[in-house]
Parts: C-alpha cells; structure tokens; sequence
C-alpha cells in the first residue's frame, strides 16, 4: 500500500468530467431547440435561425427538447455547484479576479501569445468565463421558468419588467453562453492540453494537498 504522501489524485477529478460533458450536452440541446422556439414567435424581425442548424421539426417538437435538455441542465448544474462549493473547487480556481490580469491575458489572447504552461492553475480569463457564464445560466433558469410558467412564477416575471422582458433576458442570456462557448473552445483550441485535461483528468496533484492547484497553504495559528 502506498504511503497518504505518494498518493495523487487528477486535477479534474471524475465527477467534473462527467458533470462538464454533460453540461456542454445539454446546452446544445437547449440552444438548439430555443432557436427553433424563437423561430416560431421572433423576437428581432430580421433575425431567423436556418432550419439547418435547430433542433426540432417544429416548435412543439422543440419545446420537448428544451424541456429534456433543461432537466439536465439544472440537475447537473445543481451537483456541479454542490460538488465545487463543498470541494473548495470554486475558491480553488475562479479566485480571487484582479481585473489587471484580466485585461493582460485578455491581450496576450487575442495576439495569440497566451501561455498555459501550468493546467493546475486557470488564468484570469479562465476565471472570469467560468464565473460569468454561471451566472448567466443562473439567469437562464429563472427566466426561463418566468416564461414557462408566467403565473406561477409572477415575481420573476416582475424582475425582467415583464413577460416580453423576460423573453428578451433568456434571448440575451442564450447570446451570452454561444459567446462563451465560441470563445472556450478556441481557447482550447489555442492550448489543446486543456481538452485532453478534460478527457484524461489531466496532471495528477498530491491528493492530501489542501490547495492541490498551487495555492499557499493557510497558516494555522498557535
């Protein structure tokens, strides 16, 4: 047996990799079948989504779809939140945010000269889209019962100013996560060990290290 010191474990344990693909599933299920929703009562009248790339033959059709991803969604994200507030996965990794170094890395970014060399630790535009985009979703859920169930969940409705304000934040709220995701993945295409850090559990860490991403251990007074 080995000794608790050699012990390791993955820097994205199972559960996150599960809970991550699932997420990304549902979401393009979700995103799916809202465009061939929207499709049926626009909102913009210049914008249509090509038949080609929604989900459903119709708009009923649709609403199943959405209906499916959506239990999905809040399911997993419900466990993802629990998992990664219990585990101190949150604090780990999505804090603190210095908006300089959001900025910088924003710039190293876009001129392709962003460097990744340590997966344990998320850069601050890393940090910030995963920070942001849970948020969103938050949104998206609570607009989305507003517009599903406009009477039973009034006071939602009243947040968005309205059943079409409502429409109008899920809409907006969609445009986000689509920016999120354009933007993650060619992250990850820029540094690919990251997607295969997300298949494989990536680089192990020392499983008994209380900040496993290279955080400085608190010091405990005496």
């Amino acid at each position: 047996m080995k000794p608790i010191s050699s012990r390791i474990r993955r820097m994205h344990p199972l559960p996150i990799r599960i809970m991550h693909w699932t997420n990304a599933l549902s979401m393009i299920i979700m995103i799916g079948s809202g465009w061939k929703i929207y499709n049926d009562e626009v909102i913009f009248g210049f914008l249509h989504f090509p038949q080609e790339i929604v989900l459903g033959i119709w708009a009923q059709h649709a609403l199943q779809w959405h209906f499916f991803g959506m239990w999905i969604l809040v399911f997993n994200g419900l466990f993802y939140l629990a998992y990664g507030v219990a585990t101190g996965r949150f604090a780990r990794l999505f804090f603190p945010i210095r908006p300089r170094e959001v900025v910088a890395e924003m710039v190293a970014a876009l001129t392709f000269r962003l460097k990744h060399a340590d997966l344990t630790h998320y850069n601050a535009v890393q940090k910030v889209l995963y920070v942001g985009v849970i948020a969103i979703i938050i949104m998206q859920v609570v607009s989305g019962l507003a517009i599903w169930k406009p009477v039973q969940f009034s006071f939602f409705v009243s947040l968005f100013g309205g059943f079409q304000g409502a429409r109008l934040a899920h809409f907006l709220g969609m445009a986000a996560i689509v920016g999120f995701m354009v933007v993650h993945v060619a992250l990850a295409l820029l540094v690919p060990r990251t997607i295969l850090a997300m298949l494989t559990g990536g680089p192990a860490v020392p499983a008994e290290d209380p900040h496993p991403e290279g955080a400085p251990a608190p010091t405990t007074p005496h």
